[in-house]
């Protein structure tokens, strides 16, 4: 077998592909309207009685949604002005709202059974079409606002009808000309999720590149890029959340936009263009929260959460929420132990035209028995997978802890109700230390190797951060707009250092590892390496027609890096770099029907250079911006309760490879992916929801150097993904919840000499069960019990590569997984 791809093979291959997502797109896009048959389950509801007297029309939603359970979005000016007719008697919350409304000439309609847009006639002619708004009580939330504005969850309440879009701000699913995926608390709470990378795991373009136990950061990849933990944002903000992991309890919405963003969200500090992972921070809800959980994981890991939420005022304007939570013990892994806290306090302040919010956070860990990265040496066949629970070529004394302090204000500021003024800041301190051997070089197929001496590390990371803009919707003639301009800054200042012991390498065994006395070195103190400027202006414009048939975005942002490099011990200056580029976008959609979007994207990414170092004969060379570029298009299909979406994109990376003739550095090399993505989510049958899909990616090698590994498949790259995960409520035992969940992973190359090495194709089944039942001590409150097992077949298996260094990790064994929630 060849293991060349000829340019005629990947344009065959992509050609495939596209013939799929045309399958596809001629397979979603005769979809029916969503509305009729949502509106006939709203309709067959069971009957409440109400109470509601004539109001103001907003006060009045407000309280049909607190007492029927639903969710309005509605754009101010259509109920400015108008007062509500009185509901009173036994009726369906369908038949409530429908009364509410007679005689106001407002409609309605239902865009999931609890989620409803009241719109104004819908024949008024030249009228502005505005994205709908939430009611918050007593104030109203405008379209283009992000504080109070979470979209809603949709059917099944595993994932949300839409997520932030950086500099965009909110946008629903259907109009996000981008494949991004939006999982809620809800989604992370059922599948009892220990981090935010845990939260990812149905989808198909996201794959975990190191264990948990691993010395290294959360990272995962993206559309076959990595992207390191480093790089979330906290609903929008770089640089403030955990460097290293992030614990799942802190976020109310977990967002992933896949694929480059630099218009979006700006540059990330470590450069990652497969996709943006953002955080929602968690809001007080307007009803009281008190719930508790008491969790087990196999092994003897236990741990506590407890979510406290309250609002104060006459019109619930104040809001408190505090999240508690502690997770320690030994884990399934020999040696390992993993203990975490959380203790994150969140503030919101709702006004007529002001909303103010504030984040304050701590988080600890602790791992002991860290998992030293394993590496394969040229020309060795990798051996079969080693049992995870043996934890290969660990220590015993080996350990790591990390803490992060940080906080976050946000300000949003009405001038008009359509236009919002914003403003953030932010600060975050991260410290790191440990004593470990980092990694193991395995010399041959019967496992044995040699482990890198043990060092001692240190790190800090501070960060600094704002942010400011407007957004403003406005019309021109027949078309509308949505302008949006923001403003960045985020300044961060590196220390880091390690002391190796002096000829402390030594033999082990991946099957039967070798111990060996703990090290006496002395905890060396982290100075200065570096620091790095991150500042962006940025504007764009959405233009709308035909109520929102047609939607086109562009824009540019404009970006300039700055960073240095000092020497660790004397504090001199050892390199600098300063440069600015511009990042252009566009994007269209074009809805055929109301509930089919087809959309295509051009965007770029961008990855801070780097300073050529000796001994090439450039040396001091500051290399420009890597700028990558992103084209991508899609359809997605919302058939009411369930969504069906594809896309077809490439992405191109550029590298740095050394010229060999000249001995010099440029950024000459390319990684070309292109790829298919198929998504579902939702709930298609009641009691019965489904999330995950597929991805077939063509990784290839492009100009590298000498054109000999042109047109190879990139290393550590899978070309065909799958998660598909399911669950269902059991009609005859009411609170019963059963789960199940596949992962597939195909083979991967290891390297890039001949003959190739492959990582084998794995597979991964997961089963769940979740119980919910009335609270005996809370009249009223539930009782949730959960059991989940990963991993249920304990296989043993090599999942994959880190990319950036042939550092390899191990699937994770079986897992046990057990919580009870109660709510009070």
């Amino acid at each position: 077998m060849s293991f060349k791809r000829s340019t005629a093979q990947a344009a065959h291959g992509l050609a495939a592909a596209a013939v799929a997502a045309g399958s596809l797109a001629a397979f979603l896009v005769p979809a029916l309207a969503q509305s009729p048959r949502i509106t006939e389950q709203a309709q067959a509801a069971p009957a409440r009685t109400f109470d509601i007297p004539a109001q103001p029309l907003a006060q009045a939603l407000t309280t049909l949604g607190q007492q029927a359970g639903l969710q309005f979005a509605v754009t101010a000016s259509v109920v400015a002005g108008k007062t509500s007719t009185p509901v009173a008697g036994a009726m369906t919350a369908e038949q409530a709202l429908r009364l509410m409304l007679s005689g106001t000439g407002i409609s309605y309609r239902f865009t999931s059974p609890t989620s409803v847009t009241i719109t104004g006639s819908p024949d008024a002619s030249g009228a502005m079409v505005l994205d709908p708004v939430q009611v918050q009580g007593a104030f109203m939330v405008p379209p283009q606002a992000m504080i109070d504005n979470a979209p809603p969850a949709y059917a099944g309440g595993q994932v949300a009808t839409g997520g932030q879009l950086g500099l965009l701000g909110n946008r629903a699913v259907m109009d996000t000309p981008f494949n991004q995926s939006n999982y809620t608390a809800k989604k992370a709470q059922d599948q009892q999720a220990k981090t935010v990378r845990d939260v990812l795991i149905d989808d198909p373009s996201v794959r975990i590149t190191r264990g948990d136990s691993s010395p290294g950061t959360d990272q995962v990849k993206i559309r076959g890029f990595p992207v390191d933990n480093s790089d979330a944002s906290y609903g929008g903000l770089y640089g403030m959340l955990p460097n290293s992991s992030i614990m799942a309890e802190m976020a109310e919405r977990v967002e992933v936009l896949k694929g480059p963003s630099a218009l979006l969200n700006g540059i990330p500090p470590f450069g990652s263009i497969g996709g943006n992972i953002n955080v929602v921070p968690k809001r007080a809800p307007n009803e009281d929260l008190t719930q508790a959980t008491a969790s087990y994981i196999s092994g003897s890991q236990f741990g506590g959460h407890i979510d406290f939420g309250r609002r104060f005022g006459e019109d619930k304007e104040f809001g408190v929420r505090f999240n508690g939570v502690f997770r320690g013990g030994q884990t399934d892994i020999q040696y390992n132990a993993d203990q975490r806290a959380l203790a994150l306090l969140g503030f919101d302040v709702r006004g007529e035209r002001v909303r103010l919010s504030a984040d304050l956070g701590y988080q600890n860990q602790y791992i002991s028995g860290i998992t030293p990265y394993l590496n394969l040496a040229p020309g060795v066949q990798l051996p079969y997978a080693p049992n995870a629970r043996s934890n290969p070529t660990a220590q015993p004394w080996g350990f790591q802890g990390r803490k992060d302090a940080f906080g976050v204000l946000r300000l949003e500021m009405d001038i008009t109700d359509n236009v919002t003024l914003y403003a953030s800041a932010g600060a975050h301190d991260y410290r790191m230390g440990g004593l470990y051997s980092a990694a193991t070089t395995i010399t041959n197929f019967n496992g044995a190797g040699t482990a890198l001496a043990p060092l001692n590390f240190s790190q800090y990371t501070t960060s600094l951060t704002a942010q400011g803009g407007l957004r403003a919707l406005f019309a021109t003639a027949d078309v509308n707009h949505e302008l949006a301009i923001t403003a960045s800054t985020l300044q961060q200042d590196n220390g880091q250092v390690n002391v190796s012991q002096t000829g402390g390498a030594f033999a082990t065994n991946i099957y039967n590892s070798t111990l060996v006395a703990r090290p006496n070195i002395p905890t060396p103190a982290a100075n200065k390496t570096s620091t790095s400027g991150f500042n962006s202006i940025g504007i764009a414009d959405t233009i709308s027609s035909l109520n929102n048939r047609v939607q086109l975005t562009a824009g540019l942002r404009a970006q300039n890096v700055q960073s240095a490099n000092y020497n660790a011990v004397t504090g001199a200056l050892q390199a600098s770099y300063d440069q600015t580029v511009v990042s252009p976008a566009v994007a269209l959609i074009i809805k055929p029907l109301e509930n089919v979007s087809l959309y295509g994207n051009y965007i770029q990414g961008l990855q801070q250079g780097t300073v050529v170092q000796l001994p090439f004969a450039n040396a001091g060379t500051i290399l420009p911006p890597y700028v990558s570029n992103q084209i991508e298009v899609g359809v997605k299909a919302d058939w009411g309760t369930f969504t069906t979406t594809a896309a077809l994109f490439q992405i191109t990376q550029p590298s740095v490879i050394t010229n060999t003739t000249t001995n010099t550095q440029g950024v000459n090399g390319q990684q070309v992916n292109q790829g298919l993505e198929l998504n579902v989510f939702g709930e298609p049958m009641k009691g019965f929801r489904v999330l995950g899909g597929a991805m077939f990616l063509n990784p290839v090698l492009a100009k590298t150097a000498g054109g000999t590994t042109d047109g190879w498949i990139a290393p550590f790259t899978p070309q065909f993904t799958l998660n598909l995960s399911g669950e269902v409520d059991l009609p005859f035992v009411p609170g019963l919840t059963l789960a199940g969940r596949a992962i597939y992973t195909g083979a991967q190359y290891i390297d890039t000499t001949y003959p190739r090495r492959m990582m084998p194709q794995w597979t991964r089944f997961d089963l769940g069960a979740r119980y919910a039942f009335e609270n005996p001590g809370a009249k009223g409150k539930m009782l949730v019990a959960r059991f989940d097992v990963d991993n249920i077949l304990d296989a043993n298996y090599w999942a994959g590569s880190n990319q950036t260094a042939t550092f390899m990790f191990l699937g994770a064994p079986r897992t046990f997984r057990l919580s009870l929630t109660a709510d009070f």
